[in-house]
């Protein structure tokens, strides 16, 4: 697992209260505020993924760092800040240390919030989709923290997949290797974030939330592994992004990080970037509808799993 230490942490007041009571609690991340969505959509989108969280009964907790401090539950100003300012780092594991010593505003990834999650005693994370294998990782060795973090960190992280811009099947033989639980809800199909079905099969489903709640609860009975369990939930066909213009896009995007030599930490940005102006939006809404559902489930099993302790 990944050590943060509680200490560390700064509480908002809500989620303060509600680990303290024991009631359901669902970890958000914020790169999706300063990095995923463009302003100002992306404070109205950061109300809208708390309030579905809310509408579970559970409470969120969008995790950030402000000023160096890593706040667990950023409030509504804090939110504002980090949607809007120019200069919010992109934190993943390995950078929360050095921004907290130079005393940084930034936004957490999956792996980071996964970690910082797990530290606060909060089982269960909603996101977009995860970060993964990059394509021509046999050459540029380009993977994301997020497999790593997540095959060390227990938490349950709920997901549309893997963004379609990686190479899925890659992916999924990493996430296999490192020992990371991959369940589809309610289907045996691998998602590919904009579009339902990415073309490959997993070899679990889930059914409710109480599935995945008694899921949890046995891997943490059994004790085999401190890995995190994600739970692929992926669009209704009749809301994915369509096909044809989902792949021309991505052909086009990749053609495009090859010609101007776009690498690292840079590539998911910039294509998630050239989705939304290629597609005049209609990515951007897609995006939008993801998280929604994703946040909505992630209260479920929060909720569900409340209710077995």
């Amino acid at each position: 697992m990944v050590i943060v230490k509680n200490s560390s942490l700064r509480y908002g007041a809500e989620v303060a209260d509600a680990l303290r009571d024991g009631l359901p609690v669902v970890a958000l991340e914020s790169t999706i505020i300063s990095h995923g969505l463009p302003h100002p959509d992306n404070i109205r989108v950061a109300g809208e993924i708390e309030d579905a969280v809310r509408a579970t009964g559970a409470v969120p907790a969008t995790i950030g760092m402000i000023g160096g401090e890593l706040v667990v539950g950023l409030d509504a100003a804090q939110i504002s800040h980090l949607a809007s300012a120019d200069d919010v780092a992109k934190l993943s594991v390995r950078d929360l240390a050095v921004a907290a010593a130079r005393r940084a505003d930034g936004a957490t990834t999956v792996a980071a919030t996964s970690a910082v999650a797990a530290a606060a005693g909060i089982g269960v994370f909603a996101t977009g989709g995860l970060g993964g294998v990059h394509r021509e990782a046999n050459i540029t060795f380009d993977e994301s923290a997020d497999l790593t973090t997540l095959a060390r960190t227990p938490i349950v992280v709920v997901c549309a997949g893997v963004k379609s811009i990686l190479d899925v099947p890659a992916t999924l033989e990493r996430m296999e290797t490192l020992g990371v639980t991959v369940v589809g809800y309610r289907t045996r199909r691998f998602p590919g974030f904009f579009i339902t079905d990415s073309g490959y099969e997993l070899d679990w489903s889930v059914d409710s939330p109480e599935q995945i709640a008694e899921m949890a609860a046995a891997q943490a009975a059994l004790g085999a592994t401190l890995g995190a369990t994600v739970v692929a939930n992926p669009l209704p066909v009749d809301e994915q992004l369509d096909i044809a213009l989902h792949d021309r896009t991505l052909a086009d995007g990749l053609a495009l990080l090859e010609r101007d030599k776009i690498t690292g930490k840079a590539v998911t940005p910039f294509l998630l970037s050239y989705f939304h102006s290629a597609t005049d939006g209609a990515s951007l809404a897609t995006n939008v509808r993801i998280i929604l559902r994703n946040a909505t489930l992630a209260g479920q099993i929060a909720v569900a799993a409340a209710k077995r302790s």
